[in-house]
């Protein structure tokens, strides 16, 4: 699933690839505002870390991998 991480004071959101689940996520992102963890901590699909301070985090936009389209159509 794909993940978009807004960070304060940053021009560009923060995008990973995870197998983590919407819900696993959402635990995560829930437990670093509420002020059990410091730090947002999500493993992307390559295995990667990704660690954001709580207080940084301007939003979390939880969805599904979009599709990429290639090609010409019919539309």
């Amino acid at each position: 699933m794909e993940v978009k991480i807004g960070v304060q004071h940053a021009n560009r959101e923060l995008v990973l690839e995870s197998e983590q689940s919407p819900d696993e996520v959402q635990e995560a992102v829930a437990a670093a505002l509420s002020g059990k963890s410091n730090l947002l901590q999500l493993t992307d699909d390559k295995g990667r870390r990704v660690i954001i301070p709580a207080d940084r985090l301007a939003y979390v936009e939880i969805g599904e991998v979009s599709i990429r389209k290639v090609g010409f159509g019919a539309i």
